[in-house]
Parts: structure tokens; sequence; C-alpha cells
């Protein structure tokens, strides 16, 4: 079964209650009604019911009068929810006022429907830039308990020789551009949990840096080792090692030879890049340059799932990605 096919299959085990705040968008319509067609999860569409039903009829969608839709212009809850909003940024000077104004934004009303526990997970993105999606989630969901930084994992499909018969998880590739030793040892927590339940392997997590096991000296090297050590105290339960070179990491003979006696080296499904430069370019030369299928980003950190999309996605995508969200959501709960 193809990973995507099995993320599906977890998905429908326990379905969760996913938000897509933007269901006048074509793309996003038509992406719920095939999750909801497909048992995905329980689809909540925001939007205005009559521009929904219209747009469900034009492009013969069957499945969307499934969803719950809540209409942010005329919304019963939108007091609660103020009320829930001037609790958590009204000592930061939120005014009434504009907490009116803000919850009758679709992304700042499906942050606060999580927040007060009326859904499990929320996908956005299609029709809004990267920013405007997570600056609600960072205000209002935050990060998990003990965890101050998000980042992004992706899966990827490599040739079989590498990783778990070709799958390999990659962090942080799209958030956190220069991260601390401890930033960097809760980067690698996350992706270690992220992969047991997206990826439903055991993760093998190699901390990268251009020296295997002190073969160069620089404090870029010792923000690795630190930030090994931090991780290993944080989850005894993952196996990490580090610091290793890339190729030390996932090639056997020279694991062996780097890094002699080590568990991980020669054997590593997640790779932790030490910054997002790095990350962010050696996802991409492994997509294009290997043709590698890349599945991300997914956001790892917060206190609920929240994920963003690419504007230029296509319904497959968002679909893939509520499967993604909602296996999350089951692994939070």
């Amino acid at each position: 079964m193809e990973l995507i096919e099995k993320i599906k299959a977890a998905a429908a085990k326990d379905l969760k209650r996913i938000i897509l705040p933007e269901a006048e968008e074509e793309r996003t319509l038509r992406a719920g009604d095939q999750c909801i067609a497909e048992s995905l999860a329980e689809i909540i569409l925001i939007g205005n019911p009559e521009k929904i039903a219209a747009q469900a009829a034009k492009f013969g969608l069957t499945n969307v009068g499934k969803a719950k839709i809540v209409d942010p212009a005329n919304n019963p809850d939108k007091e609660r929810y103020v009320e829930l909003m001037l609790q958590i940024r009204g000592a930061k000077g939120l005014t009434r006022e504009q907490a009116e104004k803000l919850i009758v934004d679709p992304l700042y009303l499906a942050v606060m429907m999580i927040k007060a526990g009326d859904a499990d997970g929320e996908v956005a993105g299609a029709n809004n830039a990267t920013g405007d999606v997570l600056r609600p989630a960072f205000q209002y969901v935050k990060t998990k308990p003990g965890v101050s930084v998000v980042s992004g994992a992706f899966l990827m499909m490599v040739p079989k020789e590498f990783g778990n018969d070709g799958l390999m998880v990659f962090a942080d590739c799209a958030v956190h551009p220069n991260p601390t030793a401890e930033e960097l040892a809760q980067i690698a927590v996350e992706t270690g949990r992220t992969t047991r339940v997206i990826a439903g392997m055991e993760p093998r997590i190699a901390m990268l840096s251009f020296s295997t096991k002190g073969s160069a000296k620089h404090e870029m090297v010792d923000k690795v080792v630190t930030a090994t050590k931090l991780a290993k105290e944080m989850d005894p339960s993952l196996d990490i090692d580090g610091e290793l070179q890339a190729d030390a990491a996932i090639i056997p003979a020279i694991g062996e030879k780097k890094a002699p006696g080590s568990k991980i080296a020669g054997h590593a499904n997640v790779l932790v890049f030490p910054t997002l430069e790095v990350g962010n370019i050696a996802y991409k030369l492994v997509q294009r340059m290997a043709r590698a299928e890349a599945i991300g980003p997914v956001l790892q950190g917060m206190a609920a799932p929240i994920n963003d999309l690419s504007r230029g996605c296509s319904v497959s995508d968002i679909v893939n990605l509520v499967a993604i969200t909602a296996c999350q959501a089951q692994g939070l709960k």
C-alpha cells in the first residue's frame, strides 16, 4: 500500500473534525466533498452557506451537504469565541471591537473553534498566504506545552535503498531559520513523533552537520552536539545520534567507518538539519535531482494540527493534507 493510502486508512479509523476555512474556493470545496466521500474526516466548512450550496450544485458535489457549515457572518457562537479571544489576548491589548472584527475572518474563526474544543484541526492556504494562515494559530492555539518552536517536516519518497524502503523524513525544511540547540532538540523530538504518527515507522534520527563525531571543530558543530544530547534527554524513547555528516547517516559502509558502533549511522530514516536554509535546499535538491516525491510541509509543534497549503495546490494535495492533519490529531489525543 502506498504511503498516502496508509495515511488515509489511518485517518478513516478515527474520524477527526477538520476545518476548511476557505470553503468558498473551488479546490477546497471539491476536496471537502472528496474527504467526506472517502470518510477521511468530519469536515467543517467555513463560508456563506448559500454560496457553498450554489458552488456545490454547480460542480455536482453531492457530499457537501454532509459537512458542518459555519457562517462567519451569522454565527451563534460568535460571542463565546469573542470572550475566549479576550481571555487569551486581552492583556496584550486586544479590544472587544477588534475581537468582533477578527472573529468574522474565517482563519481566526477556525483557530478559535479549535481552541474552544469544537474542532480538532485545520487545513488552509489554498487562497491565503502562509503568514495569514499561521498568525492566528500562533496567537491563539500556540505551541504544545514544553515546545517553543514550530517546524515543518517533509515525507520524502526516495530510492528504496534509503530510509525505510525509500521513505525518509526531513526537518526543519519550512519554518524556523536558525534554531538554538534547545530548539533544534525540540525539532528532532517533534519530527520523531511525526514519523511515528504520520509515516507509521519507528524513527532513527540523524542530527546532521558538516562533522561526524568530532571530525571538525566549530560552534555550529557544537550546537548539533548539544542538541543531540538535549533531544535524548527530552525523549529517551527515540533513537537519536549526532553529529553526523549526511553520507555517514545514510550509507552503511560510510556510517560504519566514520561512526563505528552507532545504531543510527548508515541507517537513518529521519534527517534533522542544523538550519532552515540547509533543510530547505536539501529537500528541494533531492526532490528535483532524485525525482523524489515530497509530501508536506507537515507543521509540528502546535498544540493542535494546523497545516498550510501552497496557493498552487491541487484538490488531491488538499485531500492528502486533510488525512495527514487528521492523523496528527489522533496522535495528540
